[in-house]
């Protein structure tokens, strides 16, 4: 099968379009960061790089960490972002961008994504290490795609249907992270459970300045839920659409944040950049 241009839209210099990236620009073991600033600051700790390029919001820097060559770009805000990164980045790997064409022998890719996030657990102090076992997805990324759903998935999607008196427009999905990363990446330093990815900052977290929302008392019945053993740990808004298309794409992938907010509590970081820096750090070793 060839990708006609429309589809593969690629650069006059045969660039992926919106990452603006060649297949050797880029490491197997990506690192994700909305944050275009952040790039830098989790390039600084490399011991080389080898590339450094920005198109749009899309920065990527590719180097080297104790001989592990390492490529970490900025997705900028949002599930609709991350779905042009991963197709994107799938492509520079799996797709021959010369002739057009799939590769008949796939490359699967580690994705690790390094955010801040929103605690919904009181007991949970702000600049923790939050580590998603999967997402609870408010956001439509997924329904437009083959995406494989475990039973234990589409049970605990039906139970958080039923209890968090969401619009009723909205369809969530669940979706597992990588249990391969997530082993790489627990420690006694994280805590863990499930997040929710939110398609917005205030309403779609509970947050209510002029315009009036429906989602009063959200949190306290996300924060209330639980399947099983687990339950939900923090907001943030891109983990969902990243592990069901790395997933269906045949890829792994995996989300640590630092809680810069306690909701429950009404606490906010009055500012992260050494805890950062720490998590920063603390992925590097892991991966």
């Amino acid at each position: 099968m060839q990708f006609p241009a429309s589809e593969l839209v690629l650069d006059s210099e045969g660039r992926v379009y919106h990452l603006g990236l060649h297949p050797h620009q880029i490491a197997d073991t990506i690192i994700v960061v909305g944050d275009q600033d952040r790039v830098n600051q989790v390039s600084r700790f490399f011991d080389k790089r080898t590339h450094q390029s920005q198109h749009r919001e899309f920065v990527c820097h590719t180097g080297e960490y104790k001989g592990k060559e390492i490529t970490v770009l900025s997705t900028g805000i949002g599930t609709d972002n991350i779905d042009i990164c991963v197709n994107e980045l799938d492509a520079l790997f799996n797709i021959d961008l010369d002739k057009r064409e799939e590769k008949p022998e796939k490359t699967p890719v580690r994705i690790v994504r390094i955010g801040t996030c929103g605690i919904l657990q009181p007991e949970i102090p702000v600049h923790s290490y939050i580590l998603s076992t999967g997402a609870f997805g408010l956001d439509n990324i997924a329904h437009f795609y083959e995406i494989p759903l475990t039973n234990e998935e589409k049970i605990i999607s039906s139970e958080f249907s039923q209890g968090t008196g969401l619009p009723e427009t909205i369809t969530p999905y669940f979706i597992r992270s990588s249990s391969k990363l997530n082993e790489l990446l627990r420690s006694d330093e994280t805590a863990e459970g499930i997040t929710v990815t939110s398609s917005g900052f205030y309403g779609p977290q509970g947050r209510e300045l002029r315009l009036k929302t429906k989602t009063t008392d959200l949190n306290e019945r996300l924060t209330a839920m639980r399947f099983g053993q687990e339950r939900i740990v923090n907001f943030e808004m891109e983990s969902s659409a990243l592990f069901a298309m790395t997933r269906a794409l045949g890829h792994e992938s995996a989300t640590i944040c630092l809680g810069v907010a306690n909701r429950p509590n009404m606490h906010f970081s009055k500012g992260y950049h050494e805890e950062m820096d720490g998590l920063i750090r603390y992925v590097l070793e892991r991966i």
